[in-house]
């Protein structure tokens, strides 16, 4: 497989690694088939995303659509965040073989987990705003 500069350097200098005590919305998704899983750690304050980080186990372009995805939401409102898609962070990393675009539906779907979270805990139902949080596909991994 061959990745974009991007690609190799998100995932050699990953942005926004770790975790964060005070976060304040927390989203996990992964597929344990493909062995792949990403949490999200953010930090809201006044409806904006203060502080990001995330722990990811698996590949390389798991790795880098995480990085790269923290950077995307960094400093921005909820409702821009939320507007994250896979396609975007794609499009960010200057693409990404077809059989690594699970990654980037990963990467979307662990913002949205988190900020469905920081709903939550808010005690605000997140469907309306969030949407329906669709599972990690089963078949992405048979490419």
């Amino acid at each position: 497989m061959i990745y974009s500069e991007k690609v190799m350097d998100h995932f050699a200098n990953p942005r926004n690694i770790g975790e964060l005590e005070d976060a304040n919305g927390v989203g996990e998704v992964g597929n344990a088939k493909c062995g792949d899983i990403m949490k999200m750690y953010l930090k809201i304050e006044g409806g904006i995303i203060e502080d990001v980080k995330f722990k990811t186990f698996g590949c390389g372009a798991a790795i880098a659509t995480s990085s790269i995805a923290t950077e995307m939401i960094k400093g921005k409102p909820l409702d821009e965040a939320l507007k994250l898609t896979n396609k975007a962070v794609i499009e960010a990393l200057d693409g990404l073989p077809a059989a690594k675009i699970h990654c980037s539906v990963l990467a979307e779907q662990a913002v949205k987990t988190a900020v469905a979270d920081y709903y939550k805990r808010q005690g605000i139902d997140p469907t309306p705003i969030v949407g329906v949080i669709e599972e990690h596909c089963e078949t992405c991994c048979e490419v």
